[in-house]
């Protein structure tokens, strides 16, 4: 990312070989028509009542994150917006089921103090009380708010023994470690500001925070993890299978010298240590930004999306390296989701991608996915008018460009997203934040007819309950099976750019009426099968015999 001087298209063409400018717009040309369901979405951010914009210099070009979670027990998404110079900003959903979206600000009872500086925000449950906590990502110290009924917060950083530092955050993870009662947390840092001959070659020091033993959490204990290259994401996953959490890290080439992108490896009890090329990982230099994990072919190894300026990544873990050597290969051109220029606008500059996020957008078992674009700030070098995609599954397994036609190309600059359900009615909405520019919140009215709109396919959204201890079973892995197919989803905090969701997993069933249902929990034991009908919201309480069916109020 390009914040002090202007990148030259001579000098990013060398250093991705050529790949920008050569390839067709989204990757490898397909004749396969588009046969499933587009989206219409319909922006309602204004009639909603969310009115807030992502502020402020050059510290905040990057960031610009919201949280979706629940903050008041009626499993409705609520939203927390970062605002950067501007404060940050809570609402709270008030959504009719099926209906037109809406929201209503809350106020939070923080200070001015931490409600500013706020780049980005992800919710979990850190303490086992069943209130959504959060972690504010901040230009500064970081924040954790302890959530209570009725969406109140309070600062948490003492009782937590939660330094939150003086850095500038903006990357965030978390997952449970073993038998631990609390997770460990992982922080990702930009420029060190203070620095001699900052920005460059000055990339502050990241940090894993693994709960100190006690009745309550304690993150007193700091461990860095060196080398650090100017973080913007970072994640949490089981890359091999292992059921052992890795590290996964994204780092902005722009600012460091000598670094790519990393994976961690994190032995129970050991220190973490960074894999090596003697280990089979591949050297690799982006302007990473985003990540989203998924298992796009169902063989139980995930595949990772890496947003930059120029090409989007999809790495996928090499056939021919063996399934315990991390050797990834990029597989974003042939499944046509390089994504490195605006598919319309008539601008042909290079793209700059920020949030990214696999969802099944138009419930037709495919997954999807979204990436936020926008300008750096004014960068003359990459497109101006640089809309979001929208890549839809196709049924021969690649990704086709729908944005236009789904309502989402508008001009703006991206930051921050979530696809979640807003309105409870099975169709995936979408909230972008934008840097400069109020967010967009666009409604998933469904696939548009000559009469109007008609609801897109099944769908099945699934909530997991594991007990006193991490209760939101993250790490688990939602299995599905439908006719033939197996649909997965991993239950995670982290990744994206600056923004994080939990509540209901949502998979969608196409044509589907029923589905079956096995759980992988946390600690790697597996449920037996439930059998559930499709455009339900399930609950899966941990050592019950049956699937609950849980009803949003009526419209």
């Amino acid at each position: 990312m390009k914040i002090f001087r202007n990148l030259t298209l001579a000098a990013l063409a060398a250093s991705c070989a050529g790949a920008l400018l050569s390839f067709p717009a989204q990757g490898a040309e397909t004749d396969v028509p588009f046969t499933a369901d587009i989206p219409s979405y319909h922006e309602e951010a204004k009639s909603a009542g969310i009115d807030h914009s992502y502020t402020g210099p050059w510290e905040y070009f990057v960031g610009g994150g919201v949280a979706s979670f629940d903050c008041n027990g009626d499993r409705a998404p609520d939203l927390f917006l970062a605002g950067g110079s501007s404060k940050a900003a809570l609402f709270v959903n008030a959504s009719r089921t099926g209906g037109a979206l809406s929201f209503r600000p809350k106020d939070t009872g923080l200070s001015d103090d931490d409600l500013t500086k706020v780049l980005g925000a992800y919710p979990l449950d850190i303490d086992n009380d069943r209130h959504t906590d959060l972690v504010l990502l901040k230009l500064g110290r970081n924040v954790v708010l302890k959530g209570g009924p009725d969406c109140r917060f309070e600062k948490a950083n003492r009782a937590f023994s939660f330094d939150g530092g003086r850095a500038w955050s903006t990357a965030f993870a978390a997952t449970w470690e073993g038998s631990n009662a609390f997770p460990t947390l992982a922080i990702g840092n930009y420029v060190d500001r203070s620095a001699p001959g900052s920005p460059f070659g000055t990339c502050d020091v990241n940090q894993l925070l693994r709960p100190v033993t006690g009745e309550a959490p304690d993150y007193s204990e700091v461990l860095p993890l060196e080398p650090s290259y100017c973080t913007l994401s970072m994640l949490f996953t089981d890359w091999d299978r292992s059921g052992k959490p890795s590290l996964r890290i994204t780092n902005d080439r722009q600012y460091y010298r000598g670094g790519e992108e990393q994976l961690w490896d994190l032995p129970e009890g050991q220190l973490p240590r960074q894999y090596t090329a003697s280990e089979g990982w591949q050297r690799l230099t982006i302007w990473g930004m985003g990540i989203a994990e998924a298992d796009l072919n169902a063989d139980g190894l995930p595949e990772y999306a890496l947003t930059s300026m120029g090409d989007t990544k999809i790495q996928k873990l090499d056939d021919e390296a063996g399934e315990d050597r991390p050797t990834y290969r990029d597989t974003a051109y042939e499944l046509g989701a390089t994504a490195q220029r605006p598919y319309t606008g008539g601008d042909i500059k290079p793209s700059t991608g920020w949030h990214s996020q696999f969802a099944d957008i138009n419930n037709d078992t495919k997954l999807d996915l979204f990436i936020a674009k926008g300008n750096v700030q004014a960068m003359p070098d990459f497109a101006q008018n640089d809309p979001d995609n929208l890549l839809l599954g196709d049924m021969a397994g690649r990704f086709q460009e729908k944005g236009m036609e789904a309502g989402i190309a508008l001009d703006t600059k991206g930051r921050g997203a979530a696809v979640d359900d807003f309105n409870m009615d099975g169709m995936p909405d979408l909230i972008v934040v934008n840097r400069e520019a109020p967010a967009s919140l666009f409604r998933n009215m469904g696939a548009k007819t000559d009469w109007g709109y008609r609801p897109l396919g099944n769908w099945l959204k699934v909530e997991l309950d594991n007990g006193k201890v991490n209760h939101a079973a993250v790490g688990a892995l939602v299995s599905v099976r439908v006719g033939t197919q197996t649909l997965t989803r991993r239950i995670q905090v982290g990744g994206g750019h600056a923004s994080g969701q939990t509540g209901f997993t949502h998979l969608g069933l196409g044509v589907a009426e029923r589905a079956t249902i096995r759980v992988q929990w946390p600690d790697g034991e597996w449920s037996h099968p439930y059998r559930v009908f499709a455009n339900q919201h399930v609950r899966i309480v941990r050592g019950e015999d049956n699937a609950r069916y849980w009803y949003p109020a009526g419209p």
